[in-house]
Parts: C-alpha cells; structure tokens; sequence
C-alpha cells in the first residue's frame, strides 16, 4: 500500500491538499518535519498517513484529554486501529491498552506531554518500535509563545532516550518567527523539511469592534447568525457565568465551558456543541485547542485577548469547514485593564529566573500594545495580523475596515483641551472635576478653589459628558493619562508632542450601519425554511445540508426571491434543485410575507 491508496481507502479523499504530500514524502524518507499550517489545513493527515505506512508504532504527543479521545474515535472509525493514555484510565483499562500496543494491534498512540518521562510508559517503549514521534500544538514548548507547556520541554529527552531516534515531526498553526526558532531547538528537530503554508485564510471575515453595551451588541450579532453554530469567547470563568445566564433567559441555546466546571460537565457540554444540540458554546480559552468540529460558522471574542497569537488561533476554529465564516472582536477599556492584571500577576513558573520573568512580562505588554493596534487599525485588519507572523499581504476587502464598517476621526483638538486642563488643574483633580471644569460647570468646590478662572473652563460647554468621558477613556488606554490611587487625572511624556501640535492623533469610529445589520435576515423566515427543510431531508433520509446549506437559507431570508429566475440566483440553488425545490420555497417565502404585510395592517 502507498500513501494514496491510504489517503483514499482510510481518508476518503483522492487527493492531497497543499503541502501536505511534502511533509509527508519527509517522513516516510526518514527526514524530520515541520509544518506551520492554519487550522483546517490538515496537519494530521501529515503523520496519520504515514503511521500506516511505517513498522511499529506512532506516538502522538498532543496537548489535551478531550482532543486525544476524538482524534482516537475518528481514526478507529476509518479503520485505524488507535489508542491514547491518560490520566482518565483506570489502571485496569491502562493495561490492557499497554498490551494491545504491544501485540501489534495499535498503529498510533496519543499521550499527553505530561506522561512521557513516567515510568509505565517508558518502560513500554523500551518494548515496542517506535518509528514515528508527531508533536501536535508544538508552539506550547515555546515560553514566549502563547500556551506555554513546561511539560513540551521533555519531548527532546524523550526522544532522545529511545534505543533508536524516531523520525520527530512537529506542527502549529500560529508561530511568529522567535517561535518557530524555540520550536526547532527545544524539540530537537534535525534539519527538518519546513512548510510554512502561510497563516491567511480569505474565508475568514474580520471585525473589531468596540461597542458602546456589549450585551446588546452580542445578541445582534447572534440574531444574524441564528441557526449556525459558534463560539463566543470570554476572558473569565465569572463572565461566561453572567453571559450564559444572560443568553439562556433570552432562549438562545447556548452551552458553556471553562476549567471550574467538572471535566464531566465539560465533556457534557462539549458533546452538546459538538453534535449541534447546542448552537452556541460560551468559554474561556480552555475550550478549543485542536477542537474537530468543521461547521463553526462565527468565532465571536466578547472580551480582548492579551496577545495576536492567542487571537488567531481561537478564532480560527470558525471556518474549517472552508465556508464563509466571521470572526468578530469585542474590545474596551475594561478588557485591558483585566489583560494588564493578568500580565502584572502571572501564575508562579518555578522554571524560570527573576530576570527571565521580567522579561516575559515585558514581551507580554509589548503583545498586549500589538493587540490593541490590531483593533483600533485603520488599515487592513488581515494585512496588520499577517504582518505580525512576517508575511507580506495586501488590502483583503474581506475585514470591517476594507468593507467601510470602521473609519476614524481627528481627535487631536479634544486631546489638546483634555491635556491642557490637566495640566492647569496641575495634575490633582478627579475625572469628574477634569470634566466640570471643561464643561464650564461652576459648582461650590469649583468656584471655592477658583478653578472658573482657569483658561479650560468652559472650552468644552458644547460637548456631551459622555463623549468627554468616552475622549478620558480613550487616552487612558492609548498611554497619555494615568490615573493615580487617588483617582487624580495626569499626564504622561506622550502628550507633550500633541500639545504643541506636533502629532495628531485619530480615534476609531464604528459606522452605524454595521455589518450585522446590514446583513441582518428575517429571522423568523429563517426558522420557517429551516422547517421544510428539514422535511425533505427527512423523507429522503439525507441530513439537511445536502437540501440546501445554512448559508443558502439565510440568503433566501434576506432576499425573499419571488419568482424562480431569482431563485435561481441565491448561492448554493443548482438547477435541479431549482426544479426539486423552488416552486415549493417560494410559496413559502410569499406565505411569509404575505402573513408579515396583514400583521402590519390590524397594528
């Protein structure tokens, strides 16, 4: 058997995507490998592959419990005999799996990091022929990388120790340049065959946002995304709470998923998404490494991550299925302050020195500066973050900021007002005083330190307080105030240059009309269409995507067609389910809206 006759008897494809047959050819000649694939791209494929044309043994390291357990399902389902080994076993079912390996019976193994330096498991590598170590998620060996694993820096001495080196492969999605350096050395890669396949995905749109009510934001973009599943992201156990308690009163199906939670609750929730029991999945970033669910259709981030790796590889779980899918960006000044605490007090890493966490902690803040370029770029929001994995790209007309959802305005004349009465107050008075003064507000503590005399007074009478407030936040963020223990607003060096006029500064603006609204669908037409849909799958006893895709449905919903010439011009409507369908969908649609105009008329 060769590699094509496995990829099409075991896989079911007749042919390799890009880069992979490369990878591939490497390992089966004996040459180390390194891939940096997007996901979605098939980076298993490039060690599965070869673990069924190899004698003896692959050994898969891979960084989580509920990945292994799926990767291991959907191989043995193909026919790939599969097993993994972790803490979940019992000592029993452990053994019994460590003599299944050992009869030839197992083609790859997928242990945790964690396990390989254990006694039970080197001892049973001294057993059998390992031919293959395939590191998965290797940038957690990396300390500057985002999901650092001390337990990934054992990976080298392992290898090393077995009787005779394996061929060693490692692959990642996300890796700037330092990272894929720390890759290459820590594991012990030795002149591997490199692909970098590049990290852009044009199926991905993306929009960073900085909504007013976050809620409320939310639950628009979720009424346009009905009926298509997603994951909304949240930076702590206590806001995934709040949110899902939020969504599941405003009857959304939703699940939810964080580390405080059982990992029996976990994996309930988990099953519940992955089956489409559940639309929606509300987590922290403990959900999702490697997660192999293809039809994710939105990634929304309801709070800012601390770094652009972290960002890319979570929302690059939408989409993998190669349809059109978004990944929208929640940020405030809120998610920075909690990014910053999270960067001020690290969990303790006994592995490393006082000096390496200073650095550390310098990096991350120099990571957290970058993620917030990204959000409030008035450029090309694919092009900033391919920038910051090195590649080269143009505008990509497939972000908020190509499409004209997002525009900036001049705000250098407020900053100038805002920084002058700061400093005339001489950097001792509250936000509210900094506000009052501006606003030419002459109340007792005002006129009793004569602060109405002051130049600043008044200058900014025809401005709302909350738009000064919004300009105090702003500039708070971007480094030119800092707010003392005391609450006393004052400068910093960066506002002495917009002061004297010499560097202007612009603020991004949301356009009102959104992209969520502009592409908003008649939801409860929706619904409707999803009904008959599911009415001709099941009479033909087909799922229902094979009638017509989700994506289909929601351009029917928006568009209403009303005669079969334009139905036949939504996406997805071949001509013989023009034929099969159209008449019948049509009469829906005008049903539909025949029943919306008699509502409007009784009102």
């Amino acid at each position: 058997m060769n590699k094509q006759e496995v990829l099409e008897k075991y896989f079911g494809y007749s042919e390799f995507r890009d880069g992979q047959e490369k990878l591939i050819d490497a390992v089966l000649s004996g040459r180390d490998a390194f891939g940096i694939m997007p996901t979605g791209a098939g980076k298993s494929l490039c060690y599965q592959v070869p673990a069924m044309l190899l004698p003896g043994v692959t050994v898969v390291i891979s960084p989580l419990i509920s990945l292994m357990q799926d990767q291991v399902s959907a191989l043995n389902e193909c026919g790939i005999p599969s097993a993994f080994l972790n803490a979940s076993m019992t000592a029993q079912k452990m053994n019994a799996t460590a003599r299944e390996i050992k009869n030839g019976r197992v083609k790859l193994v997928y242990v945790a990091p964690e396990r390989l330096d254990t006694p039970f498991f080197l001892s049973l590598c001294a057993e059998i022929t390992v031919s293959l170590v395939a590191v998965d998620e290797a940038h957690c060996v990396s300390q500057w990388g985002q999901d650092f694993r001390p337990s990934y820096l054992k990976i080298r001495s392992f290898v090393e120790g077995l009787e005779k080196r394996p061929v060693l492969c490692a692959f990642t999605a996300t890796a700037t340049p330092k990272v894929r350096d720390d890759i290459e050395r820590l594991i012990g890669l030795e002149s591997p065959e490199k692909l970098v396949t590049g990290f852009d995905r044009k199926n991905l749109y993306f929009e960073a946002v900085k909504p007013k009510n976050k809620r409320v934001a939310l639950t628009r973009y979720l009424d346009l995304y009905t009926g298509k599943s997603g994951i909304v992201y949240c930076s702590s156990r206590k806001c995934v709470e709040e949110l899902y308690e939020y969504l599941s009163a405003e009857k959304y199906s939703v699940a939810k998923y964080h580390a405080g939670m059982s990992s029996e609750e976990r994996r309930k929730n988990q099953e519940l998404f992955s089956f489409d029991e559940r639309e929606i999945i509300i987590a922290t970033n403990a959900f999702g490494m490697g997660i192999d669910k293809s039809n994710v259709g939105f990634v929304i981030h309801y709070n800012m991550p601390g770094d652009l790796e972290s960002y890319y590889q979570e929302a690059g779980r939408a989409g993998r299925d190669g349809k059109n899918a978004d990944c929208i960006l929640f940020y405030g000044g809120e998610d920075i302050r909690v990014q910053k605490y999270f960067i001020n007090n690290p969990e303790d890493n006994p592995q490393l020195s006082d000096v390496e966490k200073s650095r550390l902690r310098q990096l991350r803040h120099r990571k957290l500066s970058d993620m917030l370029a990204y959000c409030e770029s008035e450029a090309c929001l694919r092009k900033n973050m391919l920038s910051y994995f090195g590649e080269k790209s143009e505008s990509c007309g497939n972000c908020s900021v190509c499409t004209g959802l997002k525009s900036s305005e001049d705000v250098t004349v407020c900053a100038q007002k805002i920084f002058s009465c700061i400093k005339r107050l001489k950097q001792q008075e509250k936000r509210q005083t900094v506000r009052d003064v501006l606003k030419g507000k002459a109340d007792n503590y005002i006129t009793e330190k004569g602060l109405d005399g002051l130049s600043t007074f008044g200058i900014m009478d025809d401005v709302a307080e909350s738009v000064i407030d919004g300009h105090i936040d702003y500039f708070t963020e971007r480094g030119f105030i800092t707010v003392g223990e005391d609450g006393a607003l004052s400068l910093t060096a960066k506002c002495t240059d917009v002061l004297k006029g010499s560097k202007h500064l612009r603020r991004e603006t949301a356009k009102k009309s959104t992209r969520a609204q502009a592409q908003r669908p008649d939801v409860q037409l929706y619904v409707r269409l999803r009904s008959l849909r599911s009415d001709f799958a099941k009479r033909a006893g087909v799922p229902d995507f094979i009638i017509f895709t989700d994506a289909t449905l929601l351009s029917l919903a928006r568009h209403k067609p009303k005669s079969l010439e334009e139905f036949s011009k939504i996406p997805g409507v071949s001509a013989s389910k023009l034929n099969k369908y159209g008449v019948i969908f049509i009469r829906e649609i005008n049903k539909h809206c025949a029943l919306n105009i008699e509502k409007k008329e009784i009102n």
